[in-house]
């Protein structure tokens, strides 16, 4: 295992803190800066949205730097983002904190994957793009659970502060360890934006988005739901958190292997057991035990389909892997605002937090259909499982 691959998915475990411990905080912040839930969500959007902005911009202003140089420059932005969190005086000066610390997390993380995927044979593409993102799901692991107890403890800056430190260790290490290659090929715009063409890419970026779009509409407000439904206190919720971690760290290792043998049917298979997951969830989430359990399916299902949706787009786009892979990422966050927004929005409109999983479970079922409308639209043989 290439120490290089290590230090990638460190600095996707520090981006996924920052991008996900809000969800455990989110009635900290909202009690602290005097919003409502609902409010302290548009956070979750906000940076998201960032995401999506500052994806394409980020790869176009990075474009004729060396992959590590680019790294290195976002990690640097990434660690003056949280830097601002921490700092930040009230809610518009957190959002605007949130939005800084976006704009280096789609570039980071589609520059990343065609840097990973390079590191290793190209029958192992997809393991290593999902070896990277092992660092986002210890985050959920690790990063979340840890960042929400701290902030329960010391304050909700408190976490930030300490991803600060994390964004540091990572920015070192890949300055330090990251290969240099000096026959990278030169980026041509022109060849890239041209290879923005097909059906099939923005159909893939579409399922992406929807995938996140499901994910989040639950994610997002998990806290709430287990705190008022449930019946789960502050720290239960920390543990329960542990657990969606470790299911998402272990859908994350399944999918990287099933997609190295099939792209389509591992993401149709993701796709409708999170939309069945999640309906079941609503009727289960009355209870601690069998919520919990279908909290860990769920989280499993839902980050098995991870490196296959990277592949997925670089496999469409593979003519403009750099600006395509962080299009993607661009994508997934278009996704985790919308999935805020409609959470948001089952909640004020009074139907319930037990109706936020049927929302989700509805969501995954349009991002199956497009899987469908894109491999049969592409002509892709990836419909059956591949022969190794």
């Amino acid at each position: 295992m290439p120490l290089s691959l290590l230090i990638l998915a460190l600095s996707a475990f520090a981006i996924g803190t920052t991008e996900f411990v809000i969800m455990g905080l989110l009635p900290d912040v909202a009690a602290d800066l005097g919003v409502s839930i609902p409010g302290a969500g548009w956070l979750v959007t906000g940076y998201a949205l960032g995401v999506a902005i500052g994806a394409p911009f980020m790869a176009l202003a990075t474009a004729r730097l060396p992959r590590k140089a680019a790294l290195v420059v976002l990690m640097g932005i990434f660690i003056i983002g949280n830097l601002l969190c921490a700092i930040a005086s009230d809610y518009n000066v957190l959002m605007f904190a949130r939005v800084v610390t976006a704009l280096c997390h789609g570039a980071f993380f589609g520059i990343g994957s065609v840097v990973a995927a390079g590191l290793v044979a190209p029958n192992k593409r997809a393991s290593a793009v999902a070896l990277m993102f092992t660092g986002l799901t210890l985050a959920n692991v690790l990063g979340v659970p840890l960042g929400t107890a701290l902030g329960q403890e010391a304050g909700w800056r408190s976490t930030f502060w300490a991803v600060t430190v994390i964004g540091v260790v990572a920015l070192i290490g890949l300055i330090r360890f990251l290969p240099a290659k000096r026959d990278e090929e030169k980026l041509d715009m022109r060849s890239e934006l041209v290879a923005l063409k097909g059906a099939g890419l923005w159909l893939s970026l579409s399922m992406t988005a929807l995938f996140s779009a499901s994910v989040f509409t639950l994610f997002t407000y998990v806290a709430p739901l287990l705190g008022e439904v449930t019946g789960v206190s502050p720290r239960g919720v920390t543990w329960t958190l542990v657990l969606i971690g470790l299911g998402l760290t272990l859908g994350n290792i399944i999918g990287g292997k099933l997609a190295d043998k099939s792209l389509a049917n591992t993401l149709m298979g993701v796709f409708i057991t999170m939309a069945v997951v999640s309906t079941v969830l609503s009727w289960t989430s009355v209870a601690l035990i069998p919520s919990e359990i279908t909290l860990f399916l769920w989280a499993t299902a839902c980050f098995a389909a991870v490196p296959a949706l990277q592949v997925n787009v670089v496999t469409f786009g593979k003519a403009a892997p750099n600006l395509v892979s962080t299009l993607n990422i661009g994508a997934f966050n278009i996704g985790n605002a919308l999935g805020a927004w409609v959470g948001g929005s089952v909640i004020d409109h009074g139907l319930g937090l037990t109706s936020v999983p049927l929302a989700a479970g509805a969501l995954a079922v349009l991002a199956l259909l497009v899987t469908l409308i894109t491999f049969r639209q592409g002509g892709n043989a990836d419909l059956a499982p591949a022969t190794h």
